[in-house]
């Protein structure tokens, strides 16, 4: 028996005990299969509801157990005892059976809370303030959360209790356990820091709406968002921040949470533009049970310090990225962040590789780029490219003067194409400092296999493409055993 109700604990069995003597004391005893996924996803799913107490929540896997930093939150409630009181209800209503205890330190609570039968029978317990060493003296050590070896080291000398150890010199501890046990003891009594590590962390600017009946109607929704937005605006003002990302976390009655997150491009505190990037993500919420506590956190943000718009930036449109990115977040919004990206140059002789993806308004986005001492950031002989490039050449059928003029005449998707001007060729070969190191490996390939010759081409119904000739007429040619030249279409000319 890996768990029991308190039905089965009444009845007199035990945990671990063999499911035949379980039985023999209680005939019609119900049993589940333990499948420890199942059981995680559970209670990883209970450590997100829990969220609605706190911001820091961590899951204790090892031990089935959830722990929340409240500092700064119990307020809200009440108080630390209206804080237990709501939280053992709740449980209580979604029937789960639960050991609370709050105290000065997590290792005290933990302590309190798995083993408190022998320091209170109730099922929640509150340490007093500095009451960390009394709470604990009459546990045993295993409470100090030791590995087996050494709480069974300790009990075999006698210390079964934590206020017997606490009475040992710590050096005299040192040299017999090494640190584990006085850094054990000094963590459940509060001398050394255990904060918590939430996962995902989480961000020191929320805020919190709490109704006494649960709400459902978007619109009701909508105006309970719009007063979070306003009052996590004040706070990230307060600290000259700018909120990064967002999130609207929905707690229904149910006990199941919904969230809304949306990104922004730059750091932002304006009220309307965040209200507007939640509001668009409302009509997807499916609130049948009611939502009786909503929770706005930023959890990203940025430095934002207040400043002035000169005069000249008055009615002057779309000239900055300030102005650009309200834009921005909407259309990622709606899109998806990675389907709004803006194209950056590359320092590269390869068309295929003169651009990449960007976010917008990244401010390094210029500063990176390829090729070999060209640094990234402009576009060489912009006026010679077409507007448009596909994105794989493709194959064309094409009839050229021999060796190396201009075709008169191309086949495309079926369609003949006969050529009224033409201007090149403009030789594009390979970057060969790339290949360098393939060439030093192995000198028997050819590094100018790939070299192309570019043609602009006009045909007669005044349309113009962008052609190159891969290979020569009587020349090398690459993957072409024929040794004909083989003709691509790039791109297209406005």
């Amino acid at each position: 028996m890996a768990a029991l109700n308190g039905a089965a604990v009444t009845a007199g069995v035990r945990a671990g005990m063999m499911l035949a003597d379980a039985r023999a004391l209680v005939p019609g005893l119900a049993v589940q299969p333990m499948v420890e996924v199942e059981d995680s996803r559970a209670l990883a799913a209970l450590a997100d509801w829990c969220g609605r107490y706190s911001p820091w929540v961590t899951v204790d896997e090892g031990e089935y157990g959830i722990c929340l930093d409240i500092t700064g939150c119990a307020h809200l409630f009440g108080g630390e005892g209206a804080l237990l009181a709501d939280l053992q209800q709740r449980l209580a209503g979604f029937a789960i059976q639960a050991q609370m205890a709050i105290a000065d330190s997590l290792g005290a609570a933990w302590a309190v809370c798995r083993y408190g039968a022998h320091y209170d029978s109730n099922i929640t317990t509150i340490v007093p303030v500095g009451g960390n060493q009394a709470a604990l003296a009459q546990l045993p050590v295993a409470a100090l959360r030791l590995s087996p070896g050494a709480a069974d080291a300790l009990t075999r000398l006698g210390l079964g209790r934590i206020g017997e150890v606490i009475a040992l010199p710590r050096g005299a501890l040192t040299a017999r356990f090494g640190k584990e046990v006085t850094y054990r003891l000094d963590q459940a009594l509060g001398r050394a820091a255990e904060p918590l590590s939430p996962h995902p962390a989480q961000s020191s600017f929320w805020c919190r709406l709490a109704f006494a009946e649960p709400i459902g109607h978007r619109a009701h929704i909508a105006r309970a968002a719009e007063q979070l937005v306003r009052d996590l605006c004040v706070m990230l003002e307060a600290e000259e921040r700018g909120a990064r990302r967002v999130e609207l976390r929905l707690y229904l009655a149910d006990g199941t949470v919904q969230r809304i997150g949306v990104g922004l491009n730059q750091a932002s505190r304006e009220p309307d533009h965040i209200l507007r990037l939640l509001v668009e993500h409302l009509p997807s919420l499916e609130a049948h049970f009611g939502v009786d506590l909503m929770l706005l956190l930023a959890g990203q943000s940025g430095p934002l310090p207040p400043g002035q718009r000169a005069l000249k930036d008055i009615d002057s449109g779309l000239r900055t990225g300030e102005d650009l990115a309200p834009l921005l977040d909407r259309l990622g919004n709606r899109l998806g962040v990675g389907n709004v990206t803006c194209l950056m140059p590359v320092q590269s002789y390869l068309p295929e590789c003169a651009v990449r993806q960007a976010a917008p308004l990244s401010r390094d986005a210029a500063d990176e780029g390829g090729g070999a001492g060209a640094g990234g950031g402009e576009w060489q002989h912009i006026t010679r490219r077409p507007v448009y490039l596909l994105s794989r050449p493709e194959r064309v059928e094409a009839v050229a003067e021999v060796p190396d003029g201009p075709p008169i005449l191309f086949r495309w998707r079926g369609t003949a194409h006969r050529v009224r001007r033409s201007d090149g060729p403009e030789r594009i070969a390979p970057e060969w400092w790339h290949e360098m190191a393939v060439e030093m490996t192995n000198p028997a390939i050819d590094l100018m296999g790939d070299t192309r010759d570019y043609y602009r081409i006009e045909d007669s119904r005044g349309q113009r493409y962008w052609l190159y000739r891969r290979g020569l007429y009587g020349g090398y040619a690459t993957d072409n055993t024929a040794g004909a030249p083989e003709w691509y279409l790039h791109g297209f000319f406005a």
